[in-house]
């Protein structure tokens, strides 16, 4: 639940920000409506746009080689996202949500810890059409791989 994530953060005083591009602030916007968040909750990026991606510290190089729907890019997204806003912790969202073809589709997410200069990813399979219960389920992915790592 990330109402206990934002207790976590909270008791431990550990900061952090999101870089999000298809789920276009979401889990921003859910942190954000936990009570004291913002004792913790520095920035939330939306860059839908690669161009802005790259404005906010995202290597194109990365871009170019691994696509713009990659677990490296969701790495270096949150990377960036960490190293702009000074956080301990940087978010990194990106993938595909709809599409015509299912195996096109998937969110790769990443969890930079600046603290130990570690990284935490996981992949989403896209199972439904729906667009919000996909930006949903990777949320539900950012709280699993929070708990089994960072807490």
């Amino acid at each position: 639940m990330l109402e206990d994530i934002c207790k976590y953060l909270i008791a431990n005083k550990i900061s952090i920000s999101t870089m999000e591009s298809c789920t276009g602030g979401l889990l921003a916007s859910l942190i954000t409506d936990i009570s004291d968040a913002s004792n913790v909750f520095k920035f939330g990026a939306v860059t839908y746009s690669d161009v802005y991606k790259i404005k906010m510290g995202v290597d194109k190089e990365i871009i170019d080689k691994y696509t713009v729907y990659s677990k490296e890019v969701a790495i270096e997204m949150a990377k960036a996202i960490s190293k702009f806003t000074n956080s301990d912790l940087g978010v990194g969202v990106t993938g595909r949500l709809v599409g015509n073809k299912i195996e096109d589709l998937g969110v790769d997410l990443g969890i930079y810890d600046r603290r130990y200069d570690l990284i935490y990813t996981a992949h989403v399979n896209i199972t439904t059409p729906n667009r919000k219960e996909n930006k949903l389920e990777v949320v539900e992915a950012f709280i699993h791989l929070f708990n089994s790592t960072i807490k």
